[in-house]
């Protein structure tokens, strides 16, 4: 690193972002890690120091924890009542991040009443996931640095790193990006349960579900377990599949830059996440599915938090925009197809010819045929031309424009085509071609167009070669 490159990190820093280092709320204690010394994340992992790079305190919470609740399970019998209530508060704990943390928090992307945040507040607890503080400041830096290395859980670090790895493995807090949250620290709501986390976080995962099954059908054991324990695995495992399944399986019907993606799979299992291609170039939508039959329960559920009054000033972006985000990347799609396919040489690049001397050529044993001023050599050709050899052969050396367009056979756009690909020469005479370069040079009266690659969009009936029909019409009285 040299001079020049310290000499620009010092300019990039000395621009004002509106962002700030992350600083807990909580207790200094918690952040040990003086940020002068060196990280462990700085050190290779080796046989001696790999437990040093372990988070234990998630690994306990994340992978410990639910095997102790699968082992619980072994020996706790699941009861109907039991079940049907894991998976209602499983959907409610889903939706405090899904459109508590996710939508409300990180992207504003509608704005809540008091009673709304609090229920969000407390059922993102549940999911055990962090504070909407926290969570909503990782998840900003992970937009503003997608597969970047100050991307929290990028994508590019692997699949299991982007789905776990980053959670169990400690990460280096002067890598992780920095965002604004100034809006999140004047939220009462979010300071409170940020400050109070871990009491949210036992009351609402652990006794609240063992408290319903317990007073209300007598299933103590079977609360704590699966209501509990197990449906916050199940809940953690399919937010998590936002970071790394939406970012590996799908399409990317609005861009391709980055690796968001649009599954329905990831949708089902992420209670409607998984159109993750458009969250992250539309991010402040309300949405992630826009078509009325995609899967997004989230997205409904704020809709129906609306007309009841819950929720309020719900975003969309215009439609315009939309759309013109799926048809550039369609554009783009096209381009990369078409830099793939042979159009034949560029007209600007082959050479001027004499009449004399393209006879002369044709006569030499060059089966070269002339068509709007664009010679071509059909040598290989005439064995496979579909009209035989014959009608082919009687236009060697010849202008062929009439016969080609219609005297003879009106050829198709595929014939039109093929042809292109034989060119060897234009024309020397003020024909149509030359013409057109000459025009192509003076920038006058251009009407072709590029892909974004540069080169020339030849669409059907676009080819040189095409003489367009004159419009039939009646003869003179």
């Amino acid at each position: 690193m040299g001079p020049t490159t310290n000499m620009a990190e010092a300019n990039v820093a000395s621009v004002p972002d509106g962002t700030k280092d992350y600083a807990p709320l909580r207790s200094a204690k918690q952040d040990r890690h003086d940020l002068r010394k060196p990280h462990i994340t700085d050190l290779p992992i080796t046989r001696s120091n790999w437990y040093k790079h372990v988070n234990w305190l998630n690994t306990y919470f994340i992978i410990i924890v639910p095997l102790m609740g699968m082992v619980g399970a072994y020996f706790t019998p699941l009861q109907l009542k039991t079940a049907i209530f894991a998976f209602l508060y499983y959907f409610n704990s889903g939706l405090g991040i899904t459109a508590g943390y996710h939508r409300l928090w990180s992207h504003t992307s509608y704005k809540a009443t008091l009673p709304l945040k609090i229920w969000l507040a407390a059922m993102g607890s549940a999911a055990v996931e962090g504070s909407a503080r926290w969570w909503s400041r990782g998840h900003r830096a992970h937009h503003r640095y997608t597969d970047t290395e100050k991307d929290p859980y990028s994508v590019r670090k692997g699949l299991l790193y982007s789905h776990i790895g980053w959670m169990v493995m400690k990460q280096n807090p002067k890598r992780v990006g920095r965002t604004d949250i100034s809006d999140l620290n004047d939220d009462p709501v979010v300071v409170w349960q940020h400050k109070n986390y871990l009491k949210c976080v036992i009351i609402m995962a652990l006794v609240v579900p063992t408290l319903v099954c317990g007073l209300g059908w007598g299933d103590w054991r079977g609360g704590f377990v699966y209501g509990g324990i197990l449906r916050i695995f199940v809940v953690q495992q399919a937010t998590f599949c936002v970071n790394s399944l939406a970012h590996w399986l799908g399409e990317q019907p609005f861009d391709d830059r980055n690796s968001p993606r649009d599954h329905v799979v990831t949708a089902l299992v992420t209670l409607g996440e998984g159109y993750h291609n458009f969250h992250h170039e539309f991010p402040s939508d309300y949405r992630n599915a826009i078509q009325w039959w995609q899967y997004d329960p989230t997205k409904w559920t704020i809709w129906l938090w609306k007309q009841i009054g819950l929720a309020y000033d719900l975003k969309e972006f215009r439609q315009n925009e939309i759309e013109k985000g799926r048809v550039q990347q369609l554009q783009k799609k096209l381009d990369q197809k078409r830099a793939q396919l042979d159009w034949g040489t560029p007209l600007d690049q082959l050479p001027v010819v004499s009449w004399d001397d393209y006879v002369a050529e044709a006569k030499n044993g060059r089966a070269l045929v002339a068509v709007t001023g664009v010679i071509h050599d059909v040598t290989d050709f005439i064995k496979d031309h579909p009209g035989g050899k014959a009608l082919i052969s009687s236009a060697i050396g010849k202008d062929a424009t009439a016969i080609f367009n219609g005297g003879v056979y009106l050829h198709s756009n595929a014939a039109h085509n093929l042809l292109s690909t034989m060119r060897v020469g234009v024309l020397r005479g003020g024909c149509e071609v030359e013409i057109w370069k000459r025009a192509q040079m003076e920038k006058k009266d251009v009407t072709y167009v590029n892909d974004s690659a540069g080169q020339r969009i030849i669409r059907a009936g676009d080819q040189v070669t095409r003489i367009v029909q004159p419009i039939a019409s009646a003869d003179a009285a």
